[in-house]
């Protein structure tokens, strides 16, 4: 009675699997479902009396009571290796395909969820535990290798799930607020939220996107995550690369975490600009955008990317190089955008105005160099940290190619308009000037020309023992020469060879004047202002001889008693003299010296010159006889010293 109980039961759950038992997976978890309620309802007797059945109905033997019937088409079949035997009774399912089927089933509910498995832990443990179940069964089938077609069934239930996996992946990183908590803390090392100094949120809706706070202090680092959101991405990042998708791991981390940091660059309004659009912009464009360039680079070389490799290293903690992948994906593109931006500038004009925010640009790329060791340590990120050193060494090439030019400048400068009255020539204020203001750059300067610049202008410098031979002071000295040759090229434009020494002399001593004081006067040395100043003295003489020369010749008497003049020669060469001192005032009032003691160091001159003579003549006339009735005097001593202390005075007079 107790087997024939038994067999009406089996027949019972026969018959209600062939009726509900829609599908493999169904008709599974009805007999799973039988097996667990009824000790005699095992799946080893369940599959063997479905065997039964086929047999009976295949060998036409009918039967039937009122509970035979034809086995489920639905039933999975037995393998066909195990059919063999006397009996020809399937052998019972292994405990490997239990296992697949009822990690399919438990798996299979939390990939057809709607919402985020991650928002309820509890949800969240049972599915990274079925997902460690599952990895270690296509282990064992991979290893075993006996049974193709249920590791294929395994793998692509990994497939799915690794889907999925990849999609909470990329949830928590863009939205970790809609995870259960796991653990307590928050942005930046004193819980507060830093991040909104530099971006963060979503930022895709209709409020505008702030603008950056200005930062002076680069030595911190943002948490974009919180320490129980970094926890869940680690878990699922650890399974993803024990199942063999790490690659898709690290893609999915970077295309989560690209957008954060596209709108953290945005915030710091820096234009993208093509070289193209650098090369066509006008200067003043330019400044203003290397005035935005500069602190953004610092922020996202300094914040920015050391923030999101210590997040990265933190998600992909022991899961090296996918780590590694992930955060060069999600840096690279900005990184290089302002990159490409050095190199463009680098590339461009090398006018002499660009001097001085091409080296602020240097100067924060280089000051950078020594931080980047540690973020670009690993193989993948080399390339980007050998793009940084790159547009150093091209913006430190731009540095020497814009003093090139502007040594081009100055030889180019042409000779046509002479500088009234003799004056300082534009052409030399701009250079002392431009070379003063250099100067405060002087180390970094130092610094780019030390290199190759043992060669100026095309041929080999020879540094004077008495000069400071730094490659900076050699390449200043070369400039000061080459403005000398071209103001003496400028005072061949004046027909009066006077006023071109004035002007030569006006030239060199303001050139005196702002070497010694600036640092110009350390770099060019105590020897070249020697030099300097004695053109300057050999200048003046040659003024006295040229304009005072045929002057004081002509108050030249021979002297009392023998050879001495006639009264009447006397009076004559009074009269020349008065013509010529005339004409000299005349111009040479209109004259330039615009140095206070250049022009007394002149006149002082002038005075020893002229006025013992004056003097000498005009007391041997009054003396003489022969005149003293027709003596007429223009000039007095003291007219004419008066008038040697007018001369040079120009706009002032």
């Amino acid at each position: 009675m107790a087997e024939d109980g038994e067999e009406k039961l089996l027949a019972t759950v026969q018959h209600i699997v062939q009726t509900l038992g829609s599908s493999d997976t169904m008709t599974e978890d009805i007999l799973n479902v039988f097996s667990n309620y009824d000790g005699r309802l095992s799946l080893d007797k369940l599959y063997a009396a479905q065997a039964a059945a086929v047999a009976a109905t295949d060998g036409g033997g009918g039967g039937g009571g009122e509970h035979s019937m034809p086995a489920s088409p639905t039933l999975p079949p037995p393998p066909a290796a195990a059919m063999s035997g006397a009996s020809g009774r399937p052998p019972p399912v292994t405990s490997m395909e239990r296992t697949v089927r009822t990690l399919d089933r438990q798996i299979s509910q939390f990939v057809a969820m709607e919402g985020l498995i991650w928002a309820d832990s509890a949800d969240a443990d049972a599915f990274l535990e079925a997902v460690d179940d599952l990895t270690g069964t296509v282990q064992e089938l991979d290893a075993a290798g006996t049974n193709r077609v249920l590791l294929d069934r395994a793998d692509e239930l990994l497939s799915r799930c690794m889907s999925r996996l990849e999609d909470e992946f990329r949830a928590l990183i863009e939205r970790p607020d809609d995870a259960a908590p796991v653990a307590l803390g928050g942005f930046g090392s004193d819980g507060s939220d830093e991040e909104e100094d530099y971006g963060g949120g979503d930022g895709y809706g209709d409020e505008p996107i702030p603008i950056a706070k200005p930062v002076t202090d680069y030595d911190v680092l943002i948490d974009a995550l919180s320490p129980g959101s970094i926890a869940n991405v680690h878990q699922i990042a650890r399974r993803m690369v024990d199942a063999g998708f790490g690659r898709e791991c690290a893609e999915a981390y970077a295309a989560a975490r690209r957008g954060f940091v596209d709108e953290s660059v945005a915030r710091l309004c820096v234009r993208p600009l093509t070289a193209e659009e650098v090369h066509g912009s006008s200067w003043e464009e330019l400044e203003f955008d290397i005035a935005r360039w500069i602190p953004a680079f610092n922020m996202v070389f300094r914040i920015l990317i050391p923030s999101e490799r210590r997040l990265c290293d933190r998600v992909f903690d022991g899961l090296a190089p996918f780590g590694d992948l992930a955060f060069v994906a999600a840096v690279r593109t900005q990184a290089l955008q302002l990159i490409s931006f050095g190199d463009a500038i680098s590339s461009s004009s090398r006018a002499p105005e660009r001097l001085f925010r091409v080296v602020d640009m240097y100067e924060a790329v280089r000051d950078l160099l020594p931080d980047l060791d540690p973020v670009f340590s690993d193989p993948y990120s080399a390339a980007l940290r050998a793009e940084v050193t790159a547009v150093c060494n091209t913006l430190g090439s731009s540095i020497k190619g814009i003093f090139m030019e502007l040594e081009n400048l100055v030889r180019r400068d042409p000779a046509r308009v002479a500088s009234p009255g003799g004056g300082i020539h534009p052409i030399t204020r701009y250079v002392l000037n431009y070379l003063r203001a250099a100067c405060g750059s002087r180390q970094t300067l130092e610094e780019v020309m030390e290199g190759d610049f043992g060669a100026v202008g095309g041929s080999a410098v020879a540094a004077d023992p008495d000069r400071p031979t730094s490659s900076l002071a050699v390449h200043i000295a070369w400039i000061m020469d080459v403005l000398h040759k071209n103001l003496d090229i400028k005072s061949k434009i004046y027909r009066d060879p006077s006023l071109a020494c004035i002007f030569l002399m006006n030239n060199g001593r303001y050139i005196i004047q702002k070497v010694n004081d600036s640092e110009l006067g350390v770099l060019l040395g105590d020897e070249w202002i020697k030099q300097m100043t004695n053109r300057v003295r050999r200048w003046s003489v040659d003024y006295q001889r040229s304009t005072w020369g045929k002057v004081t010749t002509v108050l030249h008497t021979g002297g009392p008693g023998v050879g001495a003049l006639p009264a009447k020669a006397m009076m004559q060469k009074l009269r020349m003299f008065n013509t010529y001192f005339q004409e000299i005032y005349e111009v040479q009032s209109e004259w330039v010296i615009a140095d206070d003691q250049l022009r007394e160091d002149v006149t002082a001159a002038v005075e020893d010159a002229v006025m013992p003579v004056y003097t000498a003549f005009i007391h041997r006339l009054k003396s003489s006889p022969e005149t003293r009735r027709d003596l007429y005097i223009k000039y007095t001593p003291e007219d004419v010293n008066a008038h040697i202390l007018h001369l040079f005075e120009g706009a002032a007079k």
